[in-house]
């Protein structure tokens, strides 16, 4: 079901020449390309991003709050150098990691006020819903 989303939201996306689509509620809407870890494909995926900062986009790898990580984090955690676009912009290279227990308690609160529906995906699940940090490649020191 999350992929057949995907498929619509890029199609609205590209219907509509990025006019709707852009944000889900108050979360800015990104495109994140990994490469496979299997595979060496590149793969996409539309996702919101509760948390900006200057430097650094937060997204999380809730999948709705199943037992398993999006397979996107899976990539991503095996190859950190991913390219993230917003609204039909170029795809800018970027870095990804992990938030550590420190930053993701920090980030947490934020993260659920920007939608209460990622306090619901925890309670479903006993996996700890990672938050990933993208910095742009250049800025990234960790």
């Amino acid at each position: 079901m999350l992929k057949t989303m995907n498929r619509i939201h890029r199609g609205v996306l590209q219907v509509s020449r990025g006019r709707l689509g852009r944000r889900v509620g108050a979360m800015p809407v990104l495109e994140l390309t990994t490469t496979g870890r299997t595979s060496g494909q590149s793969r996409s995926v539309m996702l919101t991003s509760p948390v900006h900062d200057e430097d650094v986009i937060v997204v999380v790898a809730s999948r709705g709050g199943d037992d398993r990580h999006p397979d996107w984090f899976l990539n991503l955690r095996d190859d950190p150098d991913v390219q993230v676009a917003f609204a039909g912009a170029p795809k800018r290279a970027m870095r990804a990691r992990m938030a550590t227990p420190d930053e993701r308690s920090a980030l947490w609160p934020r993260v659920v006020a920007a939608y209460k529906g990622y306090a619901n995906y925890q309670a479903k699940t006993e996996r700890v819903i990672p938050l990933v940090l993208l910095r742009a490649s250049d800025t990234d020191s960790g």
